[in-house]
Formats: structure tokens, sequence, C-alpha cells
């Protein structure tokens, strides 16, 4: 049987019997917060989760393996619902897919995708052109001329052509086939989602699926595909979280990994800019163009900037999953925020936690009068209450902008 190492996210950490090479390879990874050999217990690692969560399974050269599950500290269903509004917030939601019977990332996450799939083939396999090039022995489509002189020294035959196929070899039908074939192979899905995820796998049986590290490929979401749109987004969750790694000494690591802070920013970033469409503007996610220094060599990147109707920008936002400190909020947060606003020209700038030790409170920064607001989320409600918290924050920035303008006390803002 093989032996599962069971952490939670942000835990303290555990001792676990493992072989040095599996705890080596933990470390090596970064995987973890924390993996070390524990000093009162040979042969023992002390083991700490962070803020990755998802299975990873390695396997010794030997052919003996490890499994490490790391449990999300949010309802598993919460968690979906924050990937898949980060990919679509107007498509997938928590009410599409039951997840009653999981409470294991995932089991759930292989339910979730087997039944959107499910969903998404009902009326067949969706076809479309696919522009393929090709040594042929006829002639079809538009002759590559440059490409025949070139490998072809003037001879006829083969053809190096392009063309236009008609087939259900597309990228949303290889990006399910692949999400598919990942979840497989891991370790833990049950055996009835196993079961019905194969019958899935035989009616995609003629889709080439993506060679494993391959950058999953594009798509764009069309009328003609609508019913693939919530198949895809998990898919696309799925292989962007996934990884297959070869590592010295002859061990195999195959799994996949979320990192919270990602999934939450993520979805800060994206809710608030679709609570700001009623005020207008326009909503920059990860800014790159924003320098701190008049030489534009300390570039800045804050995760949510809105620009008012004078496409100037207004509101400046950051996402922070986790207060560090049982005190409060970390300092360095504050002087990151502090950095944005002078750089912006903005009287005030907003963090944005998942739910701490300390609601909401505002500070006012000396010499310079910048305030700096530091907010709290609770991810531990339901997705209703979740939007809702977030439409509030949004309220709240635009007062304080309108306060700031009046020459109000943004303090002042509830």
């Amino acid at each position: 049987m093989t032996p599962v190492v069971a952490l939670v996210e942000h835990a303290p950490a555990r001792s676990f019997a493992l072989p040095d090479a599996v705890g080596r390879a933990l470390t090596a990874m970064k995987i973890l917060e924390e993996a070390g050999p524990d000093a009162y217990a040979q042969g023992a690692w002390r083991l700490r989760a962070g803020s990755k969560v998802g299975v990873v399974a390695l396997t010794l050269p030997g052919g003996e393996s490890v499994t490490v599950r790391i449990t999300p500290k949010v309802p598993v269903a919460r968690l979906l619902f924050l990937i898949g509004y980060s990919n679509d917030p107007r498509g997938w939601r928590d009410g599409g897919v039951d997840l009653a019977e999981h409470d294991e990332l995932l089991p759930a996450l292989a339910h979730a995708v087997e039944r959107q799939i499910d969903r998404a083939l009902r009326q067949g396999l969706l076809q479309g052109y696919r522009t393929t090039d090709e040594s042929s022995h006829v002639v079809r489509g538009r002759l590559l001329e440059a490409q025949q002189i070139r490998r072809r020294f003037g001879m006829f035959l083969p053809a190096e052509v392009t063309f236009d196929e008609f087939t259900t070899d597309i990228a949303e039908n290889r990006l399910l086939r692949s999400a598919v074939d990942r979840l497989l192979r891991l370790p833990g899905v049950p055996g009835a989602v196993r079961a019905r995820l194969m019958r899935q796998r035989s009616r995609l049986v003629d889709i080439m699926p993506l060679v494993p590290g391959q950058i999953p490929l594009s798509w764009q979401p069309t009328r003609l595909n609508v019913r693939y749109h919530a198949a895809l987004r998990l898919a696309e969750a799925v292989l962007r979280g996934s990884s297959t790694e070869h590592l010295p000494g002859g061990l195999r690591m195959d799994g996949f990994l979320f990192d919270m802070n990602g999934v939450y920013e993520d979805f800060v970033c994206k809710a608030l800019g679709e609570a700001m469409r009623p005020h207008g503007g326009r909503s920059v996610l990860q800014v790159r163009n924003i320098h701190m220094d008049e030489g534009n060599s300390i570039r800045l990147r804050p995760d949510f900037v809105w620009y008012g109707d004078s496409d100037k920008p207004t509101i400046v936002a950051d996402a922070k999953y986790k207060a560090r400190e049982s005190r409060g909020f970390p300092n360095e947060d504050l002087y990151q925020m502090l950095a944005y606003c002078t750089a912006l020209g903005l009287p005030e700038g907003h963090l944005v936690y998942a739910k701490g030790n300390v609601s909401h409170t505002s500070h006012r920064v000396r010499h310079a009068g910048t305030v700096l607001h530091q907010h709290a989320i609770d991810l531990d409600q339901q997705p209703a209450g979740l939007l809702a918290e977030i439409e509030v924050l949004a309220r709240h920035m635009v007062h304080g902008v309108a306060m700031s303008s009046q020459g109000g006390h943004p303090l002042g803002a509830a």
C-alpha cells in the first residue's frame, strides 16, 4: 500500500518516516514551506505545508512510491469556485456540479472535471478547422514554395503543403483529453470517478493529447463552443497546476498543485474588476508599466489598478492571501502599498486580505497624508455572500475617491 503524507495548508509541522531520497526531493522542489530531517527521530522528516495545496506522487528508482496530499483550509467547493470565477466570472459556479460527496481536493476536482466534460460531449465531439503543414505525395491546399525549395532541392514529390482540415482533433478536444489523462495518472481518484473518467477518455480516444510539459493550447470562446466553456476552464486549471518531473537519482514526481496565494489574488482582482463595472472606467490587472523612480529602473507591479473616466489611475489594490503575524497584518505590505500610491500619485491604497485576526483598519502616513486601508475578506461564506462583500469593498473604494476629490477625510469611510 502506498504511504500517504497528509498535510493541511499552513498547519504546524509534523514528523513523518520517509526515505531520505524522498525528503531531499521535497526540500529541493520547494513544494512545502518546511522540509528537513527531524532532529529527535532517526529516519524521520519534519514537514509543514505552505500555501500550495493538491497532491504529488513521488516514485523511487526501485518502484516504491509516496503520496503527499495537502488539503486547503477553505472548503474544497469554495476553492473550486474561486478558481472557476477567476477563469470566467459569468461561467462555472458552485451550483454547476454537486460536490457534496467529496470533501478532498483531488476527488472533488476529478468529479467536477468529469461531470463538466460529460455535459460538453453530450451532443458529440466539437469539430473545427485545423491548419496542418506536412510533406505529402498528394498535393492539396497550398504549396509552401520556400520550404519545397529549401528541403527538396528541385524535387516535385513529396510536396510541402499547408491545408485546413475539418476534424475533431482541435485545441478544445485536446485540452479535455489531456486533463482526463492527467487525472487518471494521479493516485487518490475514487474508483467510481475513475471509471467515469475512463468513459470520457474512450469518447476522446481519437484525440491527440498534449505532450507532458507542453503549454496548454489556446482557444477562443465562441457561440460554437459555448457548451465546452465550463469544461475547458476546469481542464485548463488542472493542466496549469500539473507537473511531471524526473529528478536526480531516478526519482519521478507527478501531480498537481494550486498556489492559494495565486488563486486568492486572481479571484480578488477579477471580482473587483466585475464589481467596478457599474462605476465606469476600466480595470487593469497586474499592471507592468509602473516605475517607482524617475529613471524607470525600479519596476512596480500592483495587482489591481482602476482607471476612472479621465483614464488616469484612481484606485490601487493588492491582494494578500494570509496575514502571517498573529497580532495583525504584516508591516511590509504597508510599505509596498505606500510605494504604489507614491508612484501613481494616489492619496490612498487598499490591501485586501483573506480573513485574519484584525478587521478593516486604516493608517495615515506621516508627512505624506497617504491613507493605507487594510481589508479582510471571509472566504468561509457562500459564493453569493463572498461576491456581495467584494461589491461592498468596491463601493468603499469609490466612496474614498469621491471624498478625496472633495477634500474629505477618507479615514471616516465605512
